[in-house]
């Protein structure tokens, strides 16, 4: 078995879905969190791509997100089981890749009425159509998942990316409610509950 290292900083951010990714595996990791205060300092020069996240496995070190993310789930069973079911699991790993685009936008704008505003578009427009999507695709798959019947990157990506407003709109997802089960479904299956369990809590 590879020994792999993940970097990253002390919060879930653009790098959680590949920790769930490792912990869904049952893979081993070690998860090396930097703060944020110590960035760039001499991290920034260990790094691939003057970046973080990267993974290192043996040794060797791996950068993107998405890349990592990819390559866990395809060698841990977690890319679907034909080039098809890859293509849609791919769909949605981009589609909620926009939203979070969107919603990083509003949660980091520093003018609190541009702020205001682009909370409110992506609260009644945004989010609500992205989840009409996944509603869609779920009511498509009677196991619960979004494809198949097994978790995939697909479940885990939306789980992450959704974390947030889930936590901070919720009500907004009563209308939805095979997303919600979704997102229960993933959260009790044992290896993501045991992470869960562990996770140091954190604002993003």
């Amino acid at each position: 078995m590879p020994s792999y290292t993940y970097h990253y900083f002390d919060l879930r951010g653009k790098g959680e879905t590949c920790r769930l990714c490792l912990a869904a595996a049952g893979v081993q990791f070690k998860d090396h969190r930097i703060d944020h205060a110590a960035w760039p300092g001499d991290y920034k020069a260990a790094t691939p791509f003057g970046q973080l996240p990267y993974l290192e496995i043996d040794g060797k070190k791996f950068a993107q997100s998405g890349a990592i993310a990819s390559y866990i789930s395809r060698e841990h069973g977690l890319y679907g089981t034909s080039s098809l079911e890859a293509l849609a699991i791919d769909g949605v790993v981009g589609l909620v890749a926009d939203y979070y685009s969107l919603w990083a936008k509003a949660y980091f704008e520093a003018d609190s009425n541009k702020k205001i505003d682009l909370q409110l578009k992506l609260n009644n427009v945004d989010l609500p159509n992205l989840l009409g999507i996944l509603e869609k695709i779920l009511a498509g798959n009677d196991s619960g998942y979004y494809f198949g019947n097994q978790l995939t990157l697909a479940d885990l990506s939306v789980y992450d990316i959704l974390e947030n407003s889930y936590r901070d709109f919720s009500n907004i997802y009563s209308s939805y409610p095979k997303v919600v089960e979704n997102r229960k479904k993933v959260a009790a299956l044992p290896r993501i509950a045991e992470y869960l369990s562990k996770r140091k809590e954190t604002e993003i």
